[in-house]
């Protein structure tokens, strides 16, 4: 499969960049490329921020028809055919993609593929490299040598941890500058992909089902176990960008989770069941909680009428329902044989002070005096 294409089109955006910090900025050949390839990075995840907000927008409706698709499988466990077919319905119904998740990974793989083969090529003394870079890739002769030069701290960005003696001399490059420049950057670039795969799980939380969340496992752990593997081969340039890749990743991830935070369960955004509870009545104004107000449901008395509307004929129709009631109960209670035994008297509670109850006069004799007799 020919990636000339791949190669070529990295090839021209990262030499517009270094035709900005190079020549009008006239910046040193080794912060000229680094800053190239830092720039690469933003050009690359610039182009794919849409494609981001749709990644996050898929997994938050993925994450709302969890509770729907639990249903379908226990609905159609014995039906594979049937069950595949409700969930594709069920996909297209609340447009979730559950390959959106993947789908920026996927598009940066070939940035990734295309700037290690490009890197791997900068070689002064290698005469198939140059022919490659200048008449397949749209270099010159100079940006090659240019970029042959260019150092990190010492460390050619051609060259790699696991670099042979003979490479190195090519590159004119010192063994301890490269091993400590790759090495620096090998951990800093493990580090933050560790950290970018918590936020992930952060971000869409842990996966209620066994084989999920053992994805998430292997991916947060796996994948920084290989990269520690990987990076030894990686030119410089390629860990460079691999690093700058994670931090953009980390200040994107942490800007959509202050942004659009994760839904905690209960919430009525996700829950049905909470938010058919919060719904107001029929015919009752809706009263926001969060403004000191109480739920409709709460304010309603029990007896299905308003105490603030309370007129004599409710009274009146409350004492009939409460005589008819009573009526009821003693002619239950003769038909047992329980008729001969009066219900149980209620005494009045004494006032304070065993005086009785006090009369109207002396109320207005006390306030007259003071409160005092």
């Amino acid at each position: 499969m020919n990636l000339n294409w791949i190669y070529t089109g990295i090839s021209w955006i990262l030499l517009r960049w270094h035709d900005l910090w190079g020549g009008l900025l006239h910046m040193p050949s080794g912060p000229a490329w680094v800053l190239s390839i830092v720039f690469l990075v933003l050009t690359v995840r610039v182009v794919l921020f849409p494609v981001f907000v749709r990644q996050i927008k898929s997994q938050r409706a993925m994450q709302a028809i969890q509770p729907q698709m639990k249903e379908l499988r226990e609905k159609y466990k014995n039906d594979q055919q049937k069950l595949q077919a409700e969930m594709m319905e069920l996909y297209k119904r609340e447009k979730a993609n559950p390959l959106m998740g993947c789908l920026p990974i996927f598009l940066q793989i070939p940035v990734f593929i295309g700037l290690f083969h490009v890197l791997r090529l900068i070689n002064p003394n290698s005469d198939s490299a140059f022919k490659a870079m200048t008449t397949e890739y749209g270099w010159t002769a100079d940006q090659f040598n240019s970029a042959s030069e260019a150092r990190i701290f010492g460390a050619p960005i051609a060259a790699a941890f696991r670099s042979t003696t003979e490479q190195l001399e090519q590159l004119d490059a010192s063994r301890l500058a490269v091993t400590l420049v790759a090495g620096i950057l090998i951990i800093t670039m493990v580090a933050t992909t560790y950290i970018t795969q918590r936020q992930m799980i952060a971000r869409n939380g842990v996966a209620a089902d066994p084989t999920q969340a053992m994805v998430q496992k292997l991916m947060l752990y796996g994948i920084p176990a290989s990269l520690l593997v990987s990076g030894a081969i990686f030119p410089i340039g390629v860990v460079v960008y691999w690093v700058t890749q994670n931090f953009f990743s980390m200040g994107q991830q942490f800007w959509v989770l202050s942004k659009m935070p994760l839904p905690k369960p209960g919430d009525p955004k996700v829950d049905p069941e909470k938010a058919a509870a919060m719904a107001p009545k029929p015919g009752v104004k809706p009263v926001n909680p969060k403004k000191g107000g109480r739920p409709a449901a709460a304010r309603q008395p029990s007896s299905g009428s308003s105490v603030k509307f309370d007129t004599a004929q409710a009274r009146a129709e409350r004492a009939s329902a409460a005589e008819q009631a009573a009526k009821a109960a003693e002619a239950a209670a003769s038909e047992t044989g329980d008729a001969e035994k009066p219900a149980p008297v209620r005494k009045p509670t004494p006032a304070r002070g065993g005086g009785g109850a006090r009369r109207p006069q002396d109320n207005r004799n006390r306030k007259r005096k003071g409160g005092r007799r």
